[in-house]
């Protein structure tokens, strides 16, 4: 698997370092492309390879490409029919497509890459920027049996956690699921945190408390001093949680279900998008709920 030459599309924080990962641990990063050139180009520079000013010069150059981008505009673009796209000389590549879009859009490009002769994995990521770095991601992955398998090597060496799910769109939808309960955790513990201060209870006893108790969640640790520090550098922004939370809510619609803490959060995320808060970490959500706060 090392061997095979190496594409990344979309070198954002995740994805520029998921090159360096790959590129760490032996693997011929041959290409990086970027809808922002300069960040292509510098870290093209960076790996000794190739900034391609095209995304069929990508499916040309590489027979695995890893996508990793915003949304499902995005996603949409670098598969379209017509125009630039990755599915020009595609026959024979394998996409590995990385970013959290909705199951919908899984689906129809992997029945697009099939249909040109290629093949596609969702590599649906529950991490943060320094494990994609560290390559200790938890991948939840969805496509042909026989695609993951191919795959699997180098798969294992971007994470620590790798599960097949099912067929295409399940790890998506999975993943949504996963967002949908962490956002959920954050805004809960938010609240929890901001009514403490109102309160004028020692934040540290009170997580200490949480910690020990049903109050108790991942996001604690990962969250909750920064929300009481005002600490919110970004890992996963408020942007991408409430998109993330809008994917989930758009399943639970189809399906009939009703999640009204999870609309609830979405609604907390989009306020903060709307104030322009949105590249803040989830756990700038605190802003929203500790008194005397509003503004950074």
């Amino acid at each position: 698997m090392r061997e095979k030459k190496i594409g990344i599309v979309g070198v954002g924080r995740m994805g520029a370092n998921m090159a360096r990962r790959l590129k760490d641990v032996g693997y011929d990063v041959v290409v990086v492309y970027d809808r922002f050139p300069t960040h292509a180009e510098v870290l093209a520079s960076e790996l000794g390879c190739q900034a391609a000013d095209s995304l069929a010069s990508v499916s040309a150059a590489a027979e695995i490409i890893l996508t990793v981008v915003t949304d499902d505009a995005a996603m949409r673009e670098i598969f379209a029919r017509e125009g630039d796209s990755l599915l020009k000389q595609a026959a024979g590549r394998l996409f590995i497509n990385c970013a959290t879009v909705s199951p919908q859009v899984h689906e129809e490009l992997t029945a697009a890459c099939e249909a040109v002769g290629a093949s596609a994995l969702e590599a649906c990521m529950a991490s943060s920027i320094t494990q994609a770095r560290e390559g200790t991601l938890y991948l939840m992955i969805g496509g042909q049996e026989c695609d993951y398998l191919a795959a699997e090597p180098l798969l294992r060496d971007l994470s620590t956690a790798l599960r097949y799910v099912g067929p295409a769109g399940k790890a998506a939808q999975v993943k949504a699921l996963v967002n949908m309960v962490m956002n959920i955790n954050t805004a809960g513990l938010a609240e929890g945190l901001g009514l403490g201060a109102a309160l004028g209870l020692d934040l540290a006893m009170l997580k200490e408390i949480f910690s020990q108790t049903g109050a108790n969640s991942r996001v604690l640790v990962t969250d909750g001093d920064d929300m009481i520090a005002r600490e919110h550098d970004c890992y996963f922004s408020a942007a991408h949680a409430a998109k993330d939370s809008g994917i989930a809510n758009a399943l639970a619609a189809k399906a009939g279900v009703i999640v009204p803490l999870s609309v609830a959060t979405q609604a907390q995320y989009d306020v903060m998008v709307a104030r322009g808060l949105g590249e803040l970490d989830k756990s700038g959500i605190a802003e929203l709920t500790f008194p005397g706060r509003g503004s950074l």
